[in-house]
């Protein structure tokens, strides 16, 4: 252990080093936030091929893309709520280094079974934008905040836009693993830059970490999501689905008493049951849900063969060139977000931002089978869904006490997460129920993308009304949490 004498004698920072540091802690986290959505886009090119290149079926393949989401719903609030209590940044470069892990896993080897559990390993990255934002309202001063929260919910969709066609055109030229060296490296930039960069929030929540808590969430969430993300495929009406959903209302149902009698719950049931809480809590799951079905829906038409009458027939790295401009939109939308939110309330920005989903859902249902129109109408859903992702968080954090910022914001991120999955399995339902033989193959029908559109446009308007009956801000929110201590305060008490 050093003594004071030690400690004196050591060189101080140089201040043009420090002054570096500060400039580029919101690069370094935005980096972070980019890295863990391209993360979960790239195997997306890779899913038609990979029974093949690992020699197993298309179910076990459909795991690595289910094995994630799962991971990143329940990781998310656990490794939150582990951040408010042990420390930001130590628990966001666990995360960036279980994402990273996870990609040189994938990089070495073939074993479908590997794969899964690599591909597990980078749901933990799903953290890393909560985490962020946290740190960014602990770091810095309240003028800069908005902005800085802005471009880290926007990192969601640059990220997702930057890692199709970077993918796509990888797999075309090289050998697949290839893939996973380059986001390897990628996730290992990360690291070294945020441990480089970031420093450790002085603001923490003491208290026992909930252990019982995280394994009963992450039972019912696993249980809850399995179900909704593999009805389509084994029946909504087959016994594990069934069986599924009947252990997660029971488990969640116990889970909600036991956070209500613990004294350091691992999600805070009474403060997220406040309205202005729980009301962006729903948002999210509307915003997720209606956002997603752009994403899912977008890729399958332009790829649908001509004969169909309405698909383009474009390659994997044509359809992820043509959602390139929404992902640069989310980019250029997020200081304008923080603008609104600063002059009228984030609240008219996530109503503003559901508003603006629903009308690019109207293009989409207008014109769904020439190109421009079709980027037009995807370009026109993202800026609506950067504003809504980048005022959702700043709802949040206007609403909950400073020592619980990651895990209120890792909920709202479980909260878009299950209204994704819930996309998911909706748009699915819509598709398979209205499809028809081109060419001797089974695909959807111009008539079922059209019913996703306007099932999608209109969860984004119920999102725009729930929006507008969120309470406005006023005064600070009250401490209601676990005390906020410094770690030097700490350390005096330990000491």
């Amino acid at each position: 252990m050093p003594s004071p004498s030690d400690a004196l004698d050591a060189p101080a920072p140089t201040p043009s080093r420090s002054r570096l540091k500060e400039r580029l802690t919101v690069p370094v986290l935005a980096f972070g936030g980019i890295l863990m959505a391209l993360m979960q886009t790239v195997v997306v090119p890779l899913l038609p091929h990979l029974p093949q290149l690992t020699d197993s079926s298309a179910v076990s393949v459909s795991w690595m893309v289910t094995a994630t989401l799962l991971a990143g719903a329940v990781l998310t609030p656990v490794l939150g709520r582990a951040g408010d209590m042990y420390g930001k940044r130590r628990v966001l470069l666990l995360a960036l280094g279980l994402m990273t892990a996870g990609a040189l896993v994938c990089a070495v080897t073939s074993d479908i079974r590997l794969l899964i559990a690599a591909r597990a390993l980078q749901g933990a990255a799903a953290a890393v934008v909560p985490l962020s934002i946290s740190i960014l309202r602990d770091e810095l001063p309240a003028a800069r905040t908005g902005s800085a929260v802005a471009l880290m919910s926007s990192t969601v969709g640059i990220g997702a836009a930057l890692g199709l066609p970077l993918a796509a055109l990888i797999v075309e030229h090289a050998d697949w693993h290839v893939m996973f060296w380059v986001t390897t490296g990628l996730g290992a930039l990360g690291l070294a830059l945020a441990w480089w960069a970031v420093r450790e929030s002085p603001v923490r929540a003491p208290g026992r970490f909930d252990t019982v808590g995280a394994f009963g969430l992450a039972t019912w969430m696993i249980c809850l999501l399995v179900a909704v993300s593999q009805g389509g495929q084994w029946g909504w009406s087959s016994p594990a689905v069934l069986g599924l959903s009947g252990v997660a209302v029971v488990v969640a149902f116990s889970w909600c008493l036991q956070q209500l009698r613990t004294g350091n719950p691992l999600v805070d049931l009474r403060l997220a049951a406040r309205l202005r809480v729980a009301l962006p809590h729903l948002a999210a799951l509307l915003t997720g849900f209606a956002f997603y079905a752009n994403s899912l829906v977008t890729a399958q038409l332009v790829q649908a063969p001509a004969s169909t009458g309405y698909g383009l027939g474009l390659s994997v790295f044509a359809t992820g060139l043509c959602l390139l401009p929404a992902g640069v939109t989310m980019l250029i939308f997020s200081p304008v977000s923080a603008r609104i939110s600063a002059a009228r309330g984030a609240k008219t920005t996530l109503a503003a931002g559901a508003a603006v989903i629903a009308a690019g859902y109207v293009i989409r249902i207008a014109d769904s089978t020439h190109l421009g129109m079709i980027i037009v109408g995807a370009t026109v859903i993202s800026a609506g869904t950067a504003l809504a992702y980048s005022a959702l968080p700043t709802l949040i954090l206007r609403a909950v006490p400073a020592a619980q910022t990651a895990s209120a914001n890792g909920v709202n991120v479980l909260m878009r997460t299950l209204g994704q999955a819930s996309c998911s399995a909706a748009v699915a339902a819509v598709l398979t129920h209205h499809s028809a033989l081109y060419g001797g193959v089974e695909l959807p029908t111009l008539h079922g993308y059209l019913l996703a559109f306007g099932m999608a446009g209109t969860v984004a308007l119920l999102a725009c009304a729930l929006a507008l009956v969120i309470p406005r801000h006023r005064d600070a929110p009250a401490e209601t949490g676990p005390r906020v201590e410094h770690t030097a305060d700490v350390a005096l008490e330990g000491a």
